[in-house]
């Protein structure tokens, strides 16, 4: 994975005034665009998308500053069809337009070129198993609500404080297969996982494919397949997130398995009365690799 990834830098760099064509990369790599683009947002702590734009506009800047093309030359150059959307680019970049710039020489916000090295970590063993699950529904209650990787998650917070005690346990009787009991499901995120973006979050219990539903309660089809299931136990949320992030910095570069598309469900096992500490299932869907 880590060779792949170094290789998707090198493509980007071949490529910043073009497309990134990373269908045909992931091919090439024998792994997927899906999987790839997860594992370089987890791993460089930004979107594949948002990386792009930083190298373009660093490139860019020196165009920019030596002064020897007009701007709109510039900016097709760089991949942009006007002036105003190459000005917009560069100034989310590094906070001034190019005419700014141009001018005062500054200022310019340096994007480097990303490397990734394998670093000898995993001391502490991770707790996980493969499931293999036909299809199943997850039923509930779902919300759209902005993706937030640190801390507890006000949004979500406030959908599942609005749902009436009765109603968490009505669900808790609905629960019918892996996983058990009530889940906290996302689904329907940004490719990227980049932060702020909308996914769906669903409340609820899974349910054999051909369980009928309460016409009250949301749906989300789950096709038959494989998931990776990480087991943590300590204070919550923050040991499950970083479970979560392990699985990508850890478990993925050293196991056959990748991510497919599909929710990740986080199934509480135990918790404490104030929900300080918790022991978590999360389930990611995985196909070999």
């Amino acid at each position: 994975m880590i060779s792949a990834l170094n290789r998707l830098v090198q493509h980007v760099e071949e490529n910043l005034g073009a497309e990134v064509e990373l269908e045909r990369l992931a091919r090439e790599l024998g792994t997927t665009e899906y999987h790839l683009r997860r594992m370089f947002s987890s791993l460089a702590g930004m979107p594949l998308s948002e990386y792009v734009r930083r190298r373009r506009m660093t490139v860019a800047a020196a165009d920019v500053v030596g002064g020897r093309d007009d701007l709109l030359s510039v900016a097709v150059r760089h991949g942009y069809g006007s002036a105003e959307a190459f000005g917009r680019a560069f100034r989310a970049v590094h906070g001034a337009g190019p005419g700014e710039v141009r001018r005062d020489g500054g200022p310019l916000r340096t994007q480097p070129q990303v490397r990734f090295r394998l670093t000898v970590e995993g001391s502490i063993p991770m707790d996980t198993r493969i499931a293999d699950r036909p299809a199943f529904q997850l039923i509930g209650h779902a919300a759209r609500v902005p993706l937030q990787h640190q801390g507890v998650n006000p949004h979500i917070q406030a959908h599942v404080a609005g749902l009436p005690a009765a109603e968490h346990e009505r669900l808790k009787g609905l629960s019918g297969t892996e996983p058990a009991g009530l889940l906290a499901v996302s689904d329907d995120l940004d490719p990227d996982r980049a932060e702020g973006t909308e996914l769906t979050y669903l409340h609820g219990v899974a349910v054999g494919a051909d369980a009928a539903v309460p016409d009250d309660l949301d749906r989300i089809d789950v096709p038959a397949g494989q998931w990776a299931v990480f087991r943590s136990s300590g204070p919550y949320p923050a040991t499950l997130q970083e479970t979560w992030a392990a699985t990508a910095t850890e478990w993925f570069p050293s196991n056959r398995w990748r991510l497919r598309p599909g929710p990740s469900i986080v199934a509480v096992l135990e918790r404490a009365a104030d929900f300080s500490t918790a022991t978590c299932e999360l389930w990611l869907p995985v196909e070999a690799g």
